[in-house]
């Protein structure tokens, strides 16, 4: 993942240093270059255009001594460059890996690099920000060193071997990468840099794409940046291509840096480039051409040697242009070879992809076939007991029709039988009934009769005596 400003400068913590360990330092963003560390840059003044928030810078150290510095990409999980200077080679090297705990968790107690196998589980986060030795193992890889261990004495070959200063390579390119350094290093730039402690070296790799496990970026190209920062001082680029592990191509440090991120400069005012002695720089390249050529160089720091030489060095210069002559016509020669192969591939590609479409669609219409034919067997039994039911219900329609015509037409005289047959009950059960209502009427008229002439009575006995009131006196009446 890729940092924010905010987040690196919690993260860039400064790390103790304790002796017996091989130290780094992460360099807060609010100090000027890499600390202990700017001792490693002519001028003590870094490379610029590393300006992106996931640029780490770290100091390493042992024994609290800076040893050489790293710019460390946490988005790409391996180091841009290491900036360091020649010691002398020891003897023995022993292969002891270390990480940077703090670049993964900012808030552990563990204050300086230590000891992968050491760590256990007291970091959280490891390897959220940094490659492990489990993003190499099984992946076909090596932990290729930027800052090759065999250029340094046993202190600092310690140092050397931290995860935060290798790159994934393959072993025939990590082996000629150490191979051709250290050649180049110890017999074309030693010998031609008249104060060895003045030569600046910055050994870089350029991120691809590809990444091992989906982690760890494979470099493009490897890139190795030379200053001598003296009197008659030179400065040069050599860069090795990863698909082409015998490749060294020599350029100037201005052509290397366009190589790079937009805007980087590797050496304060380009190592003096317009003031360089351009003898002491063709002398290097020459020394460069023998290395590539596979000739042994003479390092003796004996002047009087070197003066003897010339005969040799002539002769080289002789034969230079027949031994890039003979070097163009082998890689004519490579190139062709991997054209016919090339074009034997595609051929071989057309043919078998051109078998395998016919196939394919062979296949694919055999089965298009075969699944029309299935589910045509298949429906034949079922249209054929669709119409069977079909045919039944059928019948079923017509029995039931028929069933109800003919009850529809037996239905009228039956009814009318029955009415008829029930006539004579129906009259016999209702001459009671008649009965009853002939005497209740003969009741109620003669009981209305006699009701009337009870009140014509009444009235009359009413009329008569009103009158009587009336008309007879009333001392009548009291006798």
């Amino acid at each position: 993942r890729e940092w924010t400003m905010k987040t690196s400068i919690v993260f860039l913590l400064c790390i103790s240093v304790f002796p017996g360990f091989s130290q780094g330092r992460v360099v807060r963003e609010d100090e000027t270059g890499f600390a202990e560390c700017n001792v490693f840059f002519p001028g003590q003044v870094p490379p610029e255009g590393f300006t992106e928030p996931f640029h780490v810078k770290i100091c390493q150290q042992y024994n609290k001594e800076p040893r050489f510095a790293t710019l460390y990409s946490t988005k790409d999980k391996i180091p841009l460059y290491s900036a360091f200077k020649f010691t002398k080679p020891a003897q023995s090297e022993e292969e002891n890996w270390l990480v940077e705990p703090q670049i993964d968790d900012p808030e552990n107690d563990l204050h300086e690099m230590v000891h992968e196998a050491d760590i256990g589980g007291t970091v959280a986060n490891l390897g959220a920000n940094q490659a492990l030795t489990s993003d190499y193992v099984g992946s076909g890889y090596e932990r290729g060193l930027l800052n090759p261990s065999l250029l340094n004495e046993e202190d600092f070959q310690v140092a050397t071997y931290t995860l935060t200063n290798a790159v994934p390579l393959s072993p025939a390119l990590s082996k000629s990468w150490h191979r051709d350094i250290g050649k180049v290093v110890e017999q074309a730039l030693i010998p031609h840099c008249s104060k060895m402690d003045h030569l600046y070296l910055l050994a870089g790799a350029i991120p691809s794409s590809v990444r091992v496990k989906g982690k760890v970026s494979v470099p493009e190209s490897l890139w190795l940046a030379a200053c001598c920062d003296a009197p008659e001082g030179w400065s040069l680029g050599l860069v090795k291509k990863i698909n082409d592990e015998n490749s060294l191509a020599d350029l100037t440090v201005r052509e290397l840096e366009k190589q790079l991120l937009p805007g980087v400069h590797l050496f304060k005012g380009s190592c003096g480039e317009d003031k360089q002695s351009q003898e002491k720089r063709e002398a290097v390249l020459q020394a460069i051409s023998q290395i590539r050529s596979g000739e042994q160089v003479e390092t003796s720091d004996n002047q009087e040697t070197k003066d003897s030489g010339w005969v040799r060095r002539v002769a080289g210069i002789i034969a230079t242009p027949f031994i890039k002559l003979l070097e163009l016509l082998i890689y004519i020669f490579v190139e062709l070879v991997k054209f016919v192969f090339y074009f034997l591939w595609l051929v071989v590609k057309r043919v078998v992809g051109t078998v395998l479409d016919g196939v394919y669609s062979l296949w694919n219409g055999m089965v298009s076939y075969l699944k029309a034919v299935s589910m045509v067997l298949i429906s034949i039994p079922y249209d054929v007991g669709r119409v069977i039911i079909n045919i039944f219900l059928g019948f079923l329609q017509i029995v039931r029709d028929v069933v109800s015509l003919t009850y529809r037409i037996l239905s009228i005289p039956v009814g009318f039988i029955l009415h008829l047959a029930a006539f004579p009950y129906h009259s016999i059960c209702a001459i009671p009934a008649v009965l009853k209502d002939m005497a209740t009427g003969i009741g109620g008229t003669f009981s209305l009769v006699i009701d009337a002439t009870a009140a014509v009575l009444h009235g009359f006995y009413y009329l008569a005596g009103h009158i009587v009131k009336r008309f007879v006196p009333k001392g009548s009446s009291d006798d």
